[in-house]
C-alpha cells in the first residue's frame, strides 16, 4: 500500500474515485434519470467500495475513503445532468458540439462546489443538520475501518443494510409494497433525525391533500392533479422565509462581535486545522467560476447575458434552501429549484424555451453539486476529514462528471432512439413503459409552459414566504421546548416543507421512521463505547439508505445489462 499523504497514495484514491467507482455510479445515475426520473447519489456505494480499499491503513482509512466517495459522487451527480441534452431533443433544439457543453457544465459545476463550500459554515457548522446520508456515510467509514467499532455496531448497520436491500429489492417486485410507497431510505432517514422533524412532514403532506379542493376551486391545481403540483412551490417558499430570519440573526450575532474583535484587536479564534479553509481563496474560486459560467453560456451557447446573471444569483439562494432540505430530511429538490427558476425568468419577461433550459441548467447542476458538497463535508466534519483536500477531490469528479454526462446521454440516445421522442405531446398508449424520463419531462413541461403567465405560481410562492417567516420568528420567540409545541402546534418550518416535495406515502414513511427512531431511542441508552451521533437508530437507519441505495444501483445495472442485451 502506497504511504498515507504521497502522491501514490491519492493517485490511487483519485484513480478509484474519478475512473472506477464514479463512471459505475455515473451510468448508474444516467440510466436511472433516463428510465426513472431520478436517481441515487454514488456516496454509499462508494463508502462501502471505497472502505475495502483504504482498510488497510486503520482507522486513519476512513479520511482516505471519504476522499474516493467523495470524488465518485461528484462523477454520479453531474452524469445525471445528461437529461438537458434529452431535453433539448425533446424540445427539438439544435444541440452545441459536445466540448462546448463539457465546457459549460464544468463551469457550472465548478460555481457549485465553492458555493456548496461557502454555505458549509453555516449548515454543518453552525446549524448542524443531521445531513441523514451523510450520517449514514460517516458510520459506514468509522465501522469499516475501525475493528473495535465495527465489533460493537455491526448487529444496527448490518442489520439495517440487510433490510433496507430485501426491502429495495422486493418493493421492485411487488406491486402491493409499491402501491404503498414503501421506502426503506426514507424510513431509515426518519430513524435518524426523530418525531420532531418527521411529525411535521407528515403535518405538510396531509396540509396539501386537504387544501387540494381549495386548490382547484380557485384554479391552481386542475382536477386530478396531485397536491404537491403546487404545494412544492409553497414547500420551497416556507424555507426561503424560515432562512431569511435564520441569516438575520446568523449576521446580526455575528457582526457585533467581529467589531468587539476588531475593538480589542484580537485574532478570531482558529479554527481547528482540518476545518481551516482560506476564505479569501474560495470568494475569489466562487466569483471565478460564476464569471466562467456567464461568459461561456454567452460566448460559447449564444444565451442572453441577463438571464445567466439571473440564475447565477438564484444560486446562492437555492443552494442554502436546498441545502437545508438536504441537511433535514435527505431531499433534494433539484427539479422543484429549476421549475422556480424559471418561473422567475418568466416574470422577467423570458419567452424562449431553448434560453430557459439553459439558464435553469444552471440552478440544475449548481444546486445539486452544491448540495454534495454539502453532504459530503457533514461526512467530513464528523470524521474530522481535512476540507481543502476533500475539496480538491470533488472538483476532479466534477472534471469527469461533466465529460461523462455528455458521453452517456449520447450513448443512451444513439443506443435507444426511443428517448428522443418528446413525451410531453404522445398519448397514454404511446408512452414508453421502459423509459419514463419524469424529470426530463418535467423540465419540458414547465419550459413549454413560457408561452403562458401564470402569476398564482409566484403568489403561492409569497404564501411559502410569509408562512416560513411567521413560523420561524415565532419559534424564535417562544422557544418551544415541550414536543407538542415543538413537532405540532409550532413545527419547524424546513420540516413541514418536505411534505409538499413529495407524495403522502412517502412522507407518512419518513413520519413512521421518525417516530421509531425517538420511542428507539428513549428505550435504549445510549452507549458510550461509541460517537454519539452513532447511537443504534441512527445505525438502523443508515443501514436502510445503504442497502435500499445498494438496491436501487443492483436493479439500475441488472435492468441496464438486460436492456443491452
Amino acid at each position: 500500500m502506497p504511504i498515507e499523504g504521497s502522491w501514490r497514495y491519492h493517485l490511487l484514491l483519485a484513480g478509484t474515485g474519478m475512473l472506477v467507482l464514479g463512471p459505475l455510479a455515473g451510468v448508474t445515475a444516467a440510466y436511472m434519470n433516463f428510465s426513472l426520473g431520478f436517481f441515487v447519489g454514488g456516496q454509499v456505494l462508494a463508502g462501502l467500495l471505497g472502505s475495502a480499499v483504504t482498510a488497510g491503513y486503520g482507522a486513519a482509512g476512513r479520511h482516505g475513503a471519504n476522499y474516493i466517495q467523495t470524488a465518485a459522487a461528484s462523477v454520479a451527480s453531474m452524469s445525471g445532468m445528461g437529461v438537458l441534452l434529452q431535453a433539448m431533443a425533446w424540445m427539438g433544439l439544435p444541440q452545441p458540439p459536445a466540448w462546448q457543453m463539457v465546457l459549460y457544465l464544468a463551469c457550472v459545476g465548478m460555481f457549485g462546489v465553492g458555493v456548496g463550500m461557502l454555505y458549509t459554515p453555516v449548515l454543518v457548522d453552525r446549524m448542524r443538520l443531521a445531513f441523514p446520508s451523510g450520517l449514514a456515510v460517516a458510520n459506514i467509514l468509522r465501522a469499516l475501518t475501525d475493528p473495535m467499532l465495527l465489533r460493537r455496531s455491526v448487529r444496527q448497520l448490518g442489520g439495517g443494510l440487510t433490510v433496507g436491500l430485501m426491502a429495495g429489492l422486493a418493493s421492485a417486485r411487488l406491486p402491493l409494497l409499491g402501491a404503498i410507497g414503501l421506502s426503506a431510505s426514507t424510513f431509515g432517514a426518519g430513524l435518524v433525525v426523530g418525531a420532531r422533524i418527521g411529525i411535521p412532514a407528515v403535518m405538510g403532506g396531509v396540509i396539501g391533500v386537504a387544501l387540494q379542493p381549495y386548490f382547484v376551486s380557485i384554479g391552481w391545481l386542475q382536477t386530478g392533479d396531485p397536491p404537491r403540483k403546487i404545494m412544492f412551490l409553497i414547500a420551497l417558499g416556507t424555507i426561503m422565509g424560515a432562512a431569511l430570519v435564520d441569516m438575520a440573526l446568523i449576521f446580526a450575532r455575528a457582526l457585533p462581535r467581529a467589531q468587539r474583535h476588531d475593538e480589542r484587536k484580537a485574532p478570531p479564534p482558529v479554527a481547528d486545522d482540518w476545518r481551516r479553509i482560506d476564505r479569501t481563496h474560495l470568494v475569489g474560486w466562487v466569483l471565478f467560476w460564476a464569471a466562467a459560467t456567464v461568459a461561456s453560456g454567452h460566448w460559447l451557447l449564444g444565451q442572453p447575458l441577463l438571464y445567466l446573471v439571473v440564475a447565477v444569483t438564484l444560486v446562492f439562494l437555492f443552494a442554502l434552501v436546498n441545502g437545508i432540505s438536504v441537511g433535514v430530511s435527505d431531499s433534494n429538490p433539484i427539479s422543484s429549484a429549476f421549475v422556480v427558476t424559471i418561473v422567475i425568468l418568466a416574470a422577467l419577461g423570458l419567452r424562449d424555451p431553448g434560453v430557459g433550459l439553459m439558464a435553469g441548467a444552471v440552478l440544475l447542476v449548481a444546486t445539486s453539486v452544491a448540495c454534495d458538497m454539502q453532504q459530503d463535508r457533514s461526512t467530513g466534519w464528523r470524521l474530522g476529514t481535512p476540507r481543502v483536500m476533500q475539496f480538491r477531490y470533488q472538483v476532479l469528479g466534477i472534471v469527469v462528471g461533466a465529460m461523462l454526462a455528455v458521453v452517456f446521454a449520447r450513448l443512451f440516445m444513439a443506443a435507444y432512439p426511443v428517448l428522443l421522442q418528446d413525451q410531453t405531446v404522445l398519448k397514454a398508449d404511446q408512452q414508453p413503459a421502459a423509459w419514463s424520463s419524469a424529470m426530463t419531462y418535467k423540465l419540458v413541461g414547465v419550459l413549454r409552459s413560457l408561452t403562458e403567465d401564470l402569476p398564482f405560481q409566484r403568489t403561492a410562492i409569497g404564501v411559502g414566504i410569509a408562512a416560513g417567516v411567521a413560523l420561524e420568528v415565532l419559534r424564535k420567540w417562544l422557544r418551544p421546548h415541550t414536543f407538542v409545541l415543538d413537532a405540532i402546534v409550532l413545527p419547524s418550518p424546513y420540516a413541514l416543507s418536505f411534505g409538499g416535495f413529495v407524495n403522502l406515502p412517502t412522507s407518512l414513511w419518513f413520519g413512521a421512521g421518525g417516530v421509531a427512531g425517538s420511542l428507539w431511542a428513549a428505550r435504549v441508552p445510549a452507549r458510550r463505547d461509541v460517537p454519539e451521533d452513532m447511537n443504534s437508530a441512527s445505525l438502523f437507519g443508515g443501514g436502510l439508505i445503504a442497502g435500499d441505495a445498494l438496491a436501487a444501483v443492483g436493479i439500475g445495472v441488472a435492468s441496464l445489462v438486460a436492456v443491452l442485451a
